[in-house]
């Protein structure tokens, strides 16, 4: 996402899967996860999950799992706090990569 994005932050690690937190703002890009679903849960704010067929709007304790191989593109408003719940080393841009692709930021907590 643009403006206001803080980046993703890995804040656990659960069996091979990680959990991770961001601050969005903006719209992201559309893409794809060919190989993994992916969980949106909205801590704050207000998340739009465009779709082709139609938008999925999440309000603070709503979450939305888009399924593998689904083309979406995440947008928020607002500045919007998530929780990510995806296997480990998939990237945020899944097909689409380009200058938006990242890799979370280790949470500076110690395990």
């Amino acid at each position: 996402m643009t403006t206001g994005h803080s980046g993703q932050r890995k804040v656990a690690d659960l069996n091979d899967y990680e959990v991770k937190l961001a601050k969005v703002q903006g719209e992201f890009v559309w893409h794809t996860h060919d190989d993994t679903d992916e969980l949106f849960l909205v801590v704050s704010g207000r998340l739009t999950i465009r779709l082709r067929d139609g938008d999925v709007v999440l309000e603070p304790g709503e979450l939305f799992v888009v399924p593998r191989g689904t083309e979406h593109c995440p947008k928020a408003e607002e500045e919007t706090s998530i929780l990510l719940l995806e296997p480990a080393g998939v990237l945020n841009t899944g097909s689409a990569g380009g200058p938006r692709t990242r890799l979370p930021v280790p949470s500076s907590r110690q395990d």
